[in-house]
C-alpha cells in the first residue's frame, strides 16, 4: 500500500471511529438508504443498468403513471426483470450490519429501495418510502396484496375483479404515502444521528430528510461510493462500499 493510500485509509478509520462513537451513544438512530446499499447484492440502479436491454429507456419511459397508461406490458416486463434479479440475490453485509445495530439502539430504517432486503436481513422498523416491488395493486378495485411469484403473468390481472394490476411502488410524479412521510419525519427529527447510505440525494422529498436532520441539530453521516449532492452538507462522509464500511460501526 502506498503512503497516500495508507493516509486515506487512516482518515477513513478515524471517521468510522467517530461514527461508531456517535451511534454507540445514541438511544435513537435513523437511517436513510438508497439504491447504493443494494449494489453489493448485484441490484443495479435505474441509471446503472447499462449492461441490460433497459439501458436505452429513460425513467419517464418506465416509472411514471403516464408510461403505465401508454404501455402497461412494457412497464411490467421491466418490473418482472427487476423482481427476478431481486429474488435471485439477497441482503449483503450492509443490510445485516443495520439489522445487528438495531439490537443496540432504537432504530428506524427509511428506505428508498423497493427490494425488501432490509426486512429480509432482520430489520424490524422499516419505512418503505417508495413502496415495495413485491406488492401489487388493482387499478380498478384498489385491492392490494403481496405477490412474490417470479415470473408474473404479463400483464397481471386482479383475481377479484379482473382489473389490470400495477406495481405497488411510488412512481415519479406520485405522492408519498402520508403515513410513511409522517413516520419518516418524526423518526429523523427525534433521532440522535442520521445515517445516509447509498443515495445520490437527487430524489425529493427523501433527500430533504437530511436537511430536516441538520435543522434539528442531528449529526448526518453519509456512506457512499462517491460524493453525492448531500455530501457538502453532511457532518461525516465515509467513502467506499457500504458493505465493507458499515459493518465497522456496529458496537
Amino acid at each position: 500500500m502506498t503512503p497516500d493510500k495508507e493516509g486515506i485509509q487512516k482518515v477513513i478509520q478515524e471517521k468510522l471511529a467517530r461514527v461508531r462513537d456517535l451511534v454507540a451513544a445514541a438511544d435513537r438512530v435513523a437511517v436513510l438508504s438508497g439504491a447504493g446499499i443494494s449494489a453489493a447484492s448485484g441490484i443495479p440502479t435505474f441509471r446503472g443498468a447499462q449492461d441490460s436491454m433497459w439501458s436505452r429507456y429513460r425513467p419517464e419511459d418506465l416509472a411514471t403513471p403516464e408510461a403505465f397508461a401508454r404501455d402497461p406490458e412494457l412497464v411490467w416486463r421491466w418490473y418482472d426483470w427487476r423482481r427476478e434479479l431481486i429474488a435471485a440475490s439477497g441482503p449483503n453485509p450492509a443490510h445485516t450490519a443495520l439489522a445487528r445495530l438495531e439490537d443496540h439502539t432504537d432504530m428506524t430504517v427509511i428506505t428508498q429501495n423497493v427490494d425488501g432486503y432490509h426486512q429480509q436481513s432482520g430489520s424490524r422498523k422499516v419505512l418503505e418510502f417508495h413502496g415495495s416491488i413485491w406488492r401489487i395493486r388493482c387499478t380498478a378495485c384498489g385491492d392490494e396484496i403481496e405477490d412474490r411469484r417470479v415470473p408474473l403473468p404479463i400483464p397481471p390481472r386482479c383475481d377479484k375483479c379482473g382489473g389490470l394490476l400495477r406495481p405497488g411502488v411510488v412512481w415519479f410524479g406520485e405522492g408519498i404515502d402520508p403515513d410513511i412521510m409522517t413516520g419518516s419525519t418524526v423518526a429523523v427529527s427525534e433521532s440522535r444521528v442520521l445515517l445516509v447510505i447509498g443515495t445520490a440525494g437527487m430524489v425529493h422529498p427523501a433527500a430533504g430528510l437530511a436537511d430536516l436532520a441538520r435543522a434539528n441539530g442531528v449529526p448526518v453521516c453519509e456512506f457512499n461510493v462517491e460524493a453525492s449532492l448531500l455530501t457538502p452538507h453532511v457532518d461525516i462522509f465515509i467513502p467506499g462500499d457500504a458493505a465493507e464500511t458499515l459493518p465497522r460501526i456496529v458496537p
